[in-house]
């Protein structure tokens, strides 16, 4: 039997090691986390985009673009964007005799060709008439005969001749001229002509506008250039774009102004009601309760009375102080039960044993803990508050003219929006983008404030 040999190799101990897999990140506070949660969310940061844009639009816009609001174009009235700005140098208007400088052809026809100084008509006497009406129409004239608006009537058959000055603008207009029997109705004649209207200047208007100077050498006919405006005017000639920088800062001042103080006390009542709670709670609430039971219009038209307002003025004090007086109750619940959540935590109650005070626990805990529940609330007060003012002003309760605000744009806009839409469209267009991209950003913030939707990775 042969003898076993050992190794000391044999006899040291076995040591097992193990792999253990981690996943670590940096530490991150609470709004470092919220940001970057904000930024995963493609609407809510466009929003934030928009909105920042807003705001320079509305603080820089006047400062690049430095047009008076209230400076009327009269040669450009109306206009859409994009519009052709050239007129032609002409002599100052000199009156017309009646008779004929073009080529004599029958039938109603221009005696010159028609400017925006003046539309000079000729027509043949027709026998058996005694005399003549004579209308312009933007649109063509159909078998309904509508004629459009009478501009005169001649109550001699022989007098064929008429000028038209009023409110010409370059365009296409439809002149008809109708004949009358002696009894004073219609008769079968009527005869329609087509008249373009084009945009003229005169030497006097152009030097006092500034458009051109006395050393200038230019002649009648030469064509000039006249002022920009690049989202057009409205039925006054006046800049539309420089009108809705100026109603941008009437529209997000009452917009974030009026939340911002609304909130702000609706934060301190509601932190009020649930710290101390019970019977005191209980009446806070009931009294928050008959706030929102009263009626905005109804006191609208009260403050209006009691800060003197009268028609036609502007009421932006009357309407900021509805809404900070009407507009906490919504507030001061939301803030109200955060508080009654937060005051039964467990660091509530040790902050407690360790004599905390109420000023501390207060303002060191419960509302830090809910100043997201307070941001989303103002991102979504902003929008309701640009809204309740485009509605105050559109119908005529808000801010009035000439004081530019986006509802009071939407007020004189609809008046022109079939013949001109564009002053409808661009202050409506600017009050949806806007309350849309607050609602976006509010929906965007609630998510990433939310501590229950932070990952535990």
């Amino acid at each position: 039997m042969t003898e076993a040999t050992f190794d000391p190799k044999d006899f040291e101990p076995i040591v097992h090691t193990r792999q253990v897999q981690s996943i670590s990140r940096p530490s991150l506070s609470y709004w470092q986390d919220a940001w970057i949660r904000l930024k995963a969310n493609t609407r809510a940061l466009v929003s934030l985009y928009i909105v920042i844009g807003l705001m320079a639009f509305t603080i820089l816009g006047p400062i690049v673009w430095s047009i008076d609001p209230s400076l009327q174009d009269l040669d450009q009235i109306s206009i859409p964007p994009g519009a052709d700005r050239e007129a032609t140098l002409v002599q100052s208007y000199i009156p017309w005799d009646g008779t004929t400088l073009l080529e004599v052809s029958p039938g109603l026809r221009l005696a010159e060709p028609a400017t925006t100084q003046s539309v000079r008509l000729l027509w043949d006497p027709i026998d058996g008439l005694s005399g003549y009406r004579i209308f312009r129409n933007l649109f063509p004239v159909g078998p309904e005969r509508a004629l459009g608006l009478p501009l005169a009537e001649n109550f001699s058959s022989r007098d064929v001749a008429f000028e038209d000055r009023l409110d010409l603008r370059p365009g296409r207009y439809y002149y008809s001229v109708l004949g009358v029997n002696e009894s004073g109705d219609e008769s079968g004649y009527l005869e329609t002509l087509v008249v373009n209207v084009a945009r003229v200047i005169t030497f006097d208007e152009a030097l006092s506008r500034g458009l051109i100077d006395e050393t200038a050498d230019l002649k009648e006919g030469d064509t000039l250039t006249l002022g920009l405006h690049p989202l057009g005017t409205d039925y006054l000639g006046r800049d539309l774009l420089a009108r809705l920088m100026s109603g941008a800062r009437v529209s997000l001042f009452i917009g974030i102004c009026a939340p911002f103080l609304f909130v702000a006390f609706g934060v301190i009542y509601g932190s009020a009601a649930g710290f101390v709670g019970g019977r005191f709670d209980q009446g806070m609430m009931r009294f928050a309760d008959f706030v929102v039971a009263l009626p905005f219009l109804l006191f609208m038209i009260l403050f209006k009375i009691v800060f003197g307002i009268g028609p036609g003025e502007s009421g932006i004090a009357p309407m900021l102080l509805a809404m900070v007086i009407l507009l906490w109750p919504a507030t001061a619940r939301l803030v109200r039960g955060q508080i009654l959540q937060i005051r039964q935590e467990a660091y509530i109650s040790a902050s407690q044993l360790l004599g905390a005070k109420t000023n501390y626990l207060v303002l060191r805990h419960m509302i830090p803990n809910t100043m997201g529940v307070i941001l989303v609330t103002l991102t979504f007060a902003v929008p309701s508050a640009i809204f309740t003012e485009a509605f105050l002003s559109f119908i005529g309760m808000g801010v009035a003219p000439p004081t530019p605000s986006w509802g009071s744009m939407c007020n004189e806009g609809i008046k022109t929006m079939l013949t001109h839409p564009h002053e409808l469209i661009f202050p409506a267009l600017l009050i949806s983008i806007t309350v849309l991209a607050f609602n976006l950003l509010g929906d965007g913030l609630r998510d990433a404030l939310d501590a229950r939707m932070r990952s535990t990775e």
